[in-house]
């Protein structure tokens, strides 16, 4: 994104704070199997713990992630409501009338069907428009257009 502090939607922090708890169990868990480094085990249980070792080292990694972008929404404050960016919940318009609310997020990972990215089509079309602005964007059947209807929590 832009470098600065993004703000996050509630739904993404809770689907981020999720995820630290379920990586900071994982983590736990994996890290409860490693042995005491004094003893000396055959070739295949050196490897072994090698491969445990490095995927505590990997949750840990990820644990750090997660802990700065909730820090860093922190410090962002929250989304905007007259231009939308990262964090804001949108109501669209689809050309056929229907009426859909979209949250822009960072990333992926969060497993949320409302969330659309703002390195996607939709989601980068969406970024700096303001209710009442129509944007077109590259959709899986071909050209699509949606109608920007409000900005909200």
């Amino acid at each position: 994104m832009s470098g600065e502090p993004e703000p996050m939607s509630a739904t993404e922090r809770r689907a981020l704070e999720q995820e630290l708890a379920d990586v900071t169990a994982e983590r736990n868990a994996d890290a409860a199997t490693l042995q005491d480094t004094t003893e000396v085990g055959d070739r295949a249980d050196q490897a072994d713990e090698l491969i445990r070792s490095d995927e505590v080292d990997r949750l840990d990694a990820r644990i750090d992630e997660i802990k700065v972008r909730l820090r860093s929404a922190a410090d962002a404050g929250a989304p905007s409501t007259d231009v939308v960016g990262v964090g804001s919940t949108v109501e669209v318009r689809y050309a056929d009338g229907s009426v859909a609310t979209v949250q822009i997020g960072e990333g992926a990972a969060v497993l949320d069907r409302t969330l659309v990215t703002a390195d996607s089509p939709l989601g980068s079309a969406l970024l700096g428009r303001r209710a009442g602005d129509s944007v077109s964007y590259d959709a899986p059947d071909g050209q699509a257009t949606v109608t920007v209807v409000s900005l909200g929590e």
